[in-house]
């Protein structure tokens, strides 16, 4: 498969490495890899099956654009991290929920990871129409006690706390003072206008062996993780079919309906952590750490795996020897993988067309991370 795009000089490397692991199906069709040396792209990168200006679903790496959100309107003195969620929405404190802060919500340790009884697929398409239904949801765990990845819905209850304190969606906040500033391609809410470059997700093509893991590793639908991903609920699809639909890329769903691109991905962590076309950073060094300093570690309830979260961003320090204390950003469950290491100054993007086994940031990104941390010397 080849592969198209520039390096700038000193990062040959990257790119061998991209051209690597590009052989047979499981990459067909088409991956992009994006990295900028602080507000500087100097990879850019695509294979065959996608362009530079190809979107793509991103799945859960939508998540980085509600946390950035967030932390510029924790940074602006919006919103107070140790304040409880129901003092923006006063109908979250159903069910014992009162108590639980934002800086909880944003840690994975709600417990609030879905409903009884599930959520439409209309529903799953709205922020506001989840916020809904979860303010009298009771907890699946004591909340504050353990954390859970809460991986369809986290987007939209840290956005209806947002939308309580400001009167405007999160998705409106994203907008101005995110992607249309740096013109990002990044979008929570694809507009019309732009559907001609979407690429629809294609399924996992597994080995015998990755089936046999994948039988291995199936739950039941009323397990937590069968909750927390909607498996219980009549008519629930296949993940990797969820941003396929017109209705859920419209909707901007902030858990995991962004599309875009690695372009638009690095370039928002980018300006999060260095600043583009010479502007500041979004976020203060301060604010950055504190949202990547580490607040939930260990087996997560919901996933069975160790995992790290900061302020909903994941941190990787401790999961990619090649990155930093404080990178912070987030995964999705096509294999992409989004990131900025202030400590080593850069950021870092990579999208893929075809779902990933096993799910999350796919094997390629350490050897690609390294790469790149290799390239930076």
């Amino acid at each position: 498969m080849a592969v198209h795009g520039t390096v700038a000089t000193g990062f040959e490397g990257v790119r061998e490495e991209f051209a690597a692991f590009l052989t047979g199906e499981e990459h067909a069709p088409g991956a992009q890899l994006v990295v900028c040396r602080g507000g500087e792209r100097v990879v850019d990168l695509w294979s065959d099956g996608v362009t530079g200006e190809s979107l793509l679903a991103v799945f859960s790496s939508t998540k980085g654009a509600a946390y950035l959100v967030t932390a510029l309107l924790v940074q602006d003195g919006v919103l107070e991290l140790d304040r409880t969620v129901a003092s923006y929405w006063p109908d979250f404190a159903a069910e014992g929920k009162g108590g639980i802060t934002l800086r909880e919500l944003l840690a994975h340790r709600a417990g609030v990871i879905g409903l009884d009884a599930g959520f439409t697929p209309q529903e799953l398409a709205d922020d506001r129409a989840i916020a809904a239904r979860l303010a009298g949801q009771r907890p699946f765990w004591q909340p504050g006690r353990f954390f859970g990845y809460h991986g369809l819905v986290i987007g939209a209850l840290v956005g209806e706390v947002v939308f309580r304190a400001t009167g405007r969606t999160l998705r409106e906040w994203y907008e101005e003072r995110i992607r249309a500033p740096h013109d990002l391609d990044l979008w929570l809410g694809l507009p019309e206008s732009e559907e001609p470059r979407f690429l629809t997700t294609l399924p996992i093509l597994a080995t015998p062996e990755q089936a046999a893991e994948i039988e291995a590793a199936a739950r039941t639908p009323y397990s937590l993780g069968g909750i927390a991903f909607n498996e219980h609920a009549p008519g629930n699809g296949e993940l990797y079919d969820f941003p396929n639909s017109r209705a859920v890329r419209a909707g901007g769903q902030a858990s995991a309906a962004g599309i875009g691109s690695a372009r638009g991905l690095a370039g928002m962590y980018a300006a999060a952590a260095f600043g583009l076309d010479g502007r500041s950073p979004l976020l203060k060094p301060d604010t950055a750490a504190e949202f990547a300093r580490i607040h939930s570690e260990g087996k997560d309830l919901v996933g069975g795996q160790p995992q790290a979260f900061g302020l909903g961003f994941q941190t990787f320090g401790a999961r990619f020897n090649s990155t930093g204390a404080g990178a912070f950003g987030h995964s999705g469950a096509s294999g992409s993988l989004a990131l900025a290491d202030p400590r080593q100054g850069f950021a870092y993007a990579y999208t893929r067309r075809r779902y990933a086994f096993p799910g999350g940031a796919a094997s390629e990104n350490e050897r690609l991370l390294w790469s790149v941390v290799r390239a930076l010397g």
